[in-house]
C-alpha cells in the first residue's frame, strides 16, 4: 500500500464490490468517502465501517445534482473509484427507452461528471478506477445497452488518461463474481461459470478487490482495461 494521506472516494460504496473496496481502505485507516443514492443507507454503511468513513448521497443518473452533492468532499483525493452500476436486461423486442437512457446517463455522463466535479481536488498523483464489465466482450440476449456502455468505459479510459495527465485512469471489468451478493444464490449461473472456467472456478470478490487495489496503487499502470474473470472464454 502507498502511504499517501489523501482520501479514497468510492462512488457506489454501499453494497457489493464498492463496499468491499471501501472496507479495505477503511481497515488500514484511510479517510474514505462512500456514496449511495439513499442518504440514510449511505450514512448507516459509513457508520458501520467505523474509522474515518463519511458518506454522500446522489444518483449518478441525475448528473446535474452531482457537483453540489460532492461540494463538501475535501481534497486531496488520492483514489477515486466509480463502482456504481445497474444491471438491466432490455431486449430489442421489448425495448424500454427510459431504462436505456437511465443506464447510459448513469454510466457515461454520470461517471464523467463525478470526475469533472472532483477534478480540482485530485492529488497530483491521484488514480481513478472505473467499473465496466465483461458484458462488453460476451453479450447476452437483452444486453445491448449494458454491452454498449461497458464498451464505452473502455474508450473513456483512453480519453481521460489524456485529459487528466499525470493522474492515472484505469478500468476493471469483472465477469460473474460467484460469491457476490448478486450472484451467489444463482446456482445455475455460478455452476456454469465454475465448470467452464480454465481455473476451475469463477472470480471471487476478494480477487476483484485485490485487482482494484493493484490498479489504484501501482504507479506505472495507466490506461488499462483489466478483465477479472479467471480467463473465461464463454
Amino acid at each position: 500500500m502507498s502511504e499517501g494521506i489523501g482520501s479514497t472516494v468510492v462512488v457506489g460504496g454501499t453494497a457489493g464490490l464498492g463496499l468491499e473496496l471501501a472496507r479495505r481502505y477503511a481497515g488500514i485507516g484511510r479517510p474514505v468517502v462512500l456514496t449511495g443514492r439513499d442518504p440514510a443507507r449511505a450514512a448507516g454503511v459509513a457508520a458501520s465501517l467505523g474509522g474515518k468513513v463519511t458518506s454522500v448521497a446522489f444518483d449518478l443518473a441525475q448528473p446535474k445534482t452531482i457537483a453540489d452533492a460532492l461540494a463538501g468532499v475535501e481534497g486531496p483525493v488520492e483514489h477515486l473509484v466509480i463502482a456504481a452500476i445497474e444491471r438491466d436486461v432490455n431486449s430489442l423486442a421489448d425495448y424500454d427507452i427510459d431504462r436505456a437512457l437511465r443506464l447510459v446517463t448513469l454510466k457515461l455522463v454520470g461517471y464523467t461528471e463525478v470526475i469533472h466535479a472532483l477534478r480540482d481536488r485530485l492529488a497530483p498523483d491521484a488514480s481513478i478506477l472505473l467499473f465496466g464489465g465483461q458484458a462488453k466482450e460476451r453479450p447476452y440476449p437483452g444486453s445491448t445497452t449494458v454491452t454498449t456502455v461497458n464498451g464505452g468505459v473502455t474508450t473513456m479510459v483512453n480519453t481521460l488518461v489524456t485529459e487528466l495527465a499525470p493522474v492515472r485512469v484505469n478500468a476493471i471489468h469483472p465477469g460473474v463474481v460467484v460469491d457476490s451478493p448478486y450472484w451467489k444464490d444463482n446456482t445455475a449461473v455460478c455452476d456454469r461459470v465454475n465448470s467452464q472456467s480454465p481455473t476451475g472456478r469463477g472470480a471471487l470478490m476478494a480477487d476483484v478487490v485485490d485487482a482494484c487495489a493493484f490498479l489504484l496503487e501501482n504507479t506505472s499502470v495507466n490506461g488499462v482495461n483489466l478483465a477479472v474473470d479467471c480467463g473465461a472464454r464463454v
